[in-house]
């Protein structure tokens, strides 16, 4: 059966019912005047609501999107400092494409995820997603982006001259140190947790992991409290920390003494997180 084409009017008077039907709603959602006795009750209740959420954020420290500086280290490289804890700090570094990063020696244990783009560390060939660990002694050779990179990294010299500068200098003897460790996005690994939670684990140090969790819509893990630093890098979708609400590309620490609420997610999300295992 062969359809007759929509004419430009049929087409006009839809746009029409629409924009009527849009009115009728607004009109109906018109607001509702209270009395001045419950409107004063409702904003009291909700500013001792805010009162509680501000005391429990309390010293978690919240990078956003937008928030900080990048600072240029030299021609097609530049970082932006998240978090300077004391075993090194939390940047995110961006290679222009043909950029290269001098060799250096690792001070701390380095993390490094790509985020965007595509990285060289010699013959390794590193995408989105992939993780490599550089332990404290390890020598890089040459980094470098052919088509250019964003990677977030952890336990970095980046932010203290002093630091970098002993990297930089300890890189030129030649023996290479402890073997570093890579992890690809397209590999295994994954294991249950908790219903629509798996975690991939990427590195133990004792009592401390770092791991992939990657949450299902409506997933859920318990509330905890930290007896270590808890880090986080958010990597797509979104997670609720309590009523803290985190979103791609955004980091979190909650120092040790702090605690976060029920996590929870609402469409799904992918993070990297650094502390003590949460037992569901």
């Amino acid at each position: 059966m062969n359809r007759e084409p929509t004419s430009p009017n049929s087409q006009t008077n839809e746009h029409d019912e629409q924009e009527a039907l849009q009115r009728m709603i607004c009109e109906g959602l018109a607001p509702i005047a209270l009395p001045a006795a419950d409107a004063a009750g409702l904003r009291s209740r909700l500013l001792q609501r805010v009162g509680r959420s501000a005391r429990r954020h309390a010293g978690l420290i919240t990078v956003r999107v937008g928030d900080g500086s990048w600072r240029r280290l030299i021609k097609g490289v530049r970082s932006k400092l998240l978090h300077a804890g004391v075993d090194g700090a939390s940047v995110l570094i961006e290679l222009a494409a043909g950029a290269t990063l001098p060799v250096h020696r690792h001070q701390h244990l380095e993390e490094g995820i790509v985020l965007r783009g595509t990285l060289q560390l010699g013959e390794l060939n590193l995408l989105p997603g992939d993780y490599h660990a550089s332990p404290p002694g390890s020598r890089h050779g040459r980094i470098s982006s052919r088509s250019g990179g964003l990677a977030y990294l952890r336990g970095s010299s980046l932010g203290n001259t002093r630091a970098a500068l002993g990297e930089l200098i300890s890189g030129l003897l030649p023996h290479a140190g402890p073997a570093a460790h890579t992890v690809l996005a397209a590999g295994g690994g994954w294991e249950p947790i908790a219903d629509g939670v798996e975690q991939k684990i990427l590195w133990r140090a004792g009592d401390v992991v770092s791991r992939f969790y990657r949450l299902a819509a409506g997933s859920r893990l318990p509330a905890h409290a930290h007896d270590c630093d808890e880090e986080w890098m958010m990597f797509s979708g979104d997670a609720y920390l309590g009523d803290l609400l985190l979103q791609a590309g955004e980091f979190h620490v909650a120092p040790a003494g702090s605690a976060h609420g029920e996590i929870s997610s609402e469409h799904g999300a992918l993070a990297f997180v650094r502390g003590h295992a949460i037992v569901p």
